[in-house]
């Protein structure tokens, strides 16, 4: 039974680009090889060697991921590691063979590895519904999670793109998996997320997904932009010829800088066409900058694209939607806000 597997590339993402590029998942405890260690008192012994100040239940917590990451994860579960340097994306990839342990790496933090075949690109949070985020968001290394029918969504998340949330299993999805019991136990399966400033973002996306789709988004932007001293005009809903804001300075804005901005709700990343759409646009409407408001973000193609013409042209995605609606929420209109009502906090960030 095909199990999905979380694996995260450091506390900072320090592995993340070298897992994409070698095509592998790391785990980076200070323990020796571990492919003699069949059993799990041979790996609490490499623990117990390795971090004798750490307590009974810190090491019992090790033990567990390092056997799961050494035994349990098998070529074709699903594995998912949460980026870094991309907040707010997932990336998905197939487990493709065994534990190998590699001497010959001069970072000691990349010496254990499973091969994994990563997706090309990767997947937005905005299409994962709140349960399955929820289930994800546990800052543990490496788990299992399996609450509300994980696995079978995150196997629709690599072959799809998409969550179809928590539906009714099939009939060989609900026979029992033998092994779950007696291999995970509790330490790696389902821990139990912690309300971090990474799951405060994803309820936020979640809600704006939930209540601004369409060209909601762009009524939204729209006031993002008023609040930075733009005068907008907003074009209907239908097609737009690319230009779903038109914007300015000055009380017509007709001043410079004009700036238009193309709106896509979608979940999914555009593709090259769209950023190409958008320069025509700007050269047409001869305006100073152009803006593309891609939900679901851009392919790699298509931020290629946009890198030649930078110094003009600017692209955000949900995360930067979500950076300009907090840097701008005070001065944004009373009816918006009351549409995401937000509460000033502060959070202990946990590492993961």
């Amino acid at each position: 039974m095909t199990k999905a597997w979380v694996i995260r590339a450091g506390s900072a993402g320090e592995h993340e680009e070298a897992n994409l590029a070698g095509g592998f998942a790391t785990i980076s405890w200070n323990v020796p090889d571990l492919t003699p260690a069949t059993t799990r008192e041979e790996i609490r012994t490499h623990v117990d060697e390795a971090y004798p100040d750490d307590s009974p239940g810190r090491k019992a917590n090790l033990t567990g991921q390092i056997w799961a990451f050494r035994n349990l994860i098998r070529p074709e579960d699903i594995v998912i590691m949460p980026s870094k340097f991309k907040p707010g994306y997932l990336y998905l990839g197939k487990c493709t063979g065994s534990y190998v342990y590699s001497a010959e790496e001069s970072d000691l933090g990349r010496r254990h590895k499973l091969p994994v075949e990563w997706l090309p690109e990767p997947i937005s949070k905005s299409v994962i519904k709140d349960d399955l985020l929820y289930s994800l968001n546990a800052i543990m290394t490496v788990f299992n999670p399996s609450r509300n029918n994980a696995a079978q969504r995150v196997l629709a998340l690599y072959h799809r793109g998409e969550d179809p949330g928590d539906v009714e299993l099939s009939e060989a999805a609900r026979e029992a998996d033998p092994t779950t019991a007696a291999e995970l136990q509790d330490e790696v399966m389902d821990p139990d997320p912690t309300p971090t400033l990474e799951a405060i973002r994803d309820r936020i996306r979640r809600h704006l997904v939930e209540n601004f789709g369409d060209h909601k988004l762009t009524h939204l932007v729209a006031d993002i932009l008023e609040a930075r001293g733009f005068h907008c005009e907003v074009s209907p809903p239908g097609p737009d010829g690319g230009v779903d804001i038109l914007a300015g300075r000055g009380p017509l804005g007709l001043d410079s800088p004009t700036l238009i901005v193309e709106v896509k709700s979608e979940s999914i990343p555009v593709d090259v066409k769209v950023v190409r759409g958008l320069h025509s646009a700007m050269t047409q409407d001869r305006a100073d900058q152009g803006l593309l408001v891609a939900w679901g973000g851009a392919t790699k193609p298509a931020m290629r694209e946009f890198q030649r013409d930078r110094t003009s042209f600017r692209v955000w995605d949900a995360e930067q939607v979500l950076d300009q609606l907090f840097d701008t929420y005070e001065q944004l209109p009373a009816t918006t806000r009351a549409r995401i009502p937000l509460t000033q906090a502060w959070v202990l960030e946990e590492e993961a």
